[in-house]
């Protein structure tokens, strides 16, 4: 069994893979402070609630776009597991991540993740639409090459802060509307939460789209994505697990390169 691991700056999400399926996956809170003790604390717990033992997993990988929590994580596996975790970045990628960035060693873990992920499934061209504390689009074009993309306050963010700044209005929460004009103070936010994100969303694509001279498919991925992703018009496909996907790949990529299984 694998265990892929995608850290985010406000959810961390943990997979459970045999072979190319994932048998198991949970959302946990991204804890800054957490220490290498305590993350195995909490993953001991969830391992065995599903009858999986550290003897069961052969194989582990690890996106990070928290360093103190990475190099945490990282420890707490090696204790666990007894052997160090894959570091999924663009060098691990290897040939599943081709490129036009002059500096690739500063492409995000979970965008090098999203991009393996889609062009495998989906082909090329193709965009990512992940809705996480940051929303990022991800732009492979139809060479397979990873291009760029853009990298927005999320919509979790983007609430948070306004609820901070205007002190009268209520926390929300964060679903459809089910229409553009609020009939009451919080009807009227998660309107213009909900479908601002949607919309901006679509002027990106849209944006990508006329840069890249054709259109592709769109993913929507993240923990937002499913009540996101049929609220844009440009996205074509929703897949939740992309990221722990791209995880694997990277993962059976890297053992395939080493001769391993």
């Amino acid at each position: 069994m694998l265990l892929a691991i995608d850290i985010g700056n406000t959810q961390t999400v943990i997979g459970i893979y045999e072979g190319s399926l994932l048998r198991h996956m949970w959302r946990i809170a991204s804890t800054k402070t957490d220490t290498s003790d305590e993350l195995r604390l909490k993953v001991m717990p969830l391992l065995s609630s599903e009858g999986v033992g550290p003897e069961d997993v052969t194989g582990a990988v690890l996106a990070s776009v928290v360093p103190s929590l990475g190099s945490a994580w990282r420890r707490a596996l090696a204790r666990i597991l007894g052997f160090e975790p894959v570091i999924c970045n663009a060098e691990a990628a290897g040939e599943l991540f081709e490129t036009t960035y002059a500096n690739p060693s500063e492409i995000g873990a979970d965008r090098v993740a999203d991009a393996v992920a889609a062009r495998e499934l989906y082909g090329a061209p193709v965009v990512v639409v992940d809705f996480g504390t940051a929303t990022n689009l991800e732009v492979i074009d139809a060479e397979g090459r990873f291009i760029g993309g853009i990298i927005a306050p999320g919509l979790e963010t983007s609430a948070a802060a306004l609820f901070a700044h205007a002190t009268k209005l209520p926390a929300i929460e964060l679903v459809d509307p089910g229409a553009a004009i609020g009939r009451s103070t919080v009807h009227a936010m998660q309107s213009g939460i909900v479908y601002g994100e949607a919309d901006r969303v679509d002027g990106f694509v849209t944006r990508v789209f006329a840069e890249l001279g054709y259109e592709a498919p769109v993913v929507a991925t993240g923990g937002l994505a499913a009540v996101m992703g049929p609220l844009c018009r440009t996205v074509t496909a929703v897949n939740p697990e992309l990221t722990l996907e791209g995880l694997r790949l990277v993962h059976e990529g890297g053992a395939r390169a080493k001769g391993g299984k």
